[in-house]
């Protein structure tokens, strides 16, 4: 789906629930990561997260698209728009549109390695996830130095 078909889209599902026409921009915004969509209140433009289309499908969408134009409409009006408002909540069960988006699978991640430091006067063990400069870094309980553990 381009841009030009989720703006055509967008404008579609306002008139067809709000009954209001959309009169600025819905776009695809590839760097959002934790949410389906986004309405900025400075320029009343929606972003969409792509991967929710693309994992979700059109049903997903459609309901992000919704819940977008809540806020749309009701900022616009001068009503409450955000989570908590009750003019929000009303408006999000009349359109049927839902309150959070369905969560995405979440990508593989490495494990992470974790370092082991020991001090070599005391023992006292350190673990630690980044790589710690033991040179410039030591124990704090006793001030040796530190080493790596293998």
């Amino acid at each position: 789906m381009t841009n030009e078909q989720l703006q055509e889209l967008t404008e579609k599902i306002s008139e067809k629930y709000f009954l209001k026409p959309f009169k600025h921009q819905a776009f695809f915004n590839s760097r959002l990561r934790t949410t389906g969509g986004r309405y900025m209140l400075g320029t009343h433009n929606i972003e969409i997260n792509r991967k929710y289309y693309e994992e979700h499908g059109m049903l997903e969408l459609e309901g992000i698209i919704k819940h977008e134009l809540c806020h749309y409409h009701l900022h616009i009006e001068g009503k409450g728009y955000k989570h908590r408002d009750k003019d929000f909540r009303q408006l999000l069960k009349e359109v049927g549109a839902p309150r959070h988006c369905t969560p995405l699978v979440m990508e593989q991640k490495k494990p992470v390695r974790k370092r082991v430091y020991v001090c070599t006067k005391c023992g006292q063990n350190y673990e630690r996830q980044r790589r710690v400069d033991i040179k410039r870094y030591s124990c704090g309980k006793c001030r040796g130095k530190l080493r790596e553990k293998i």
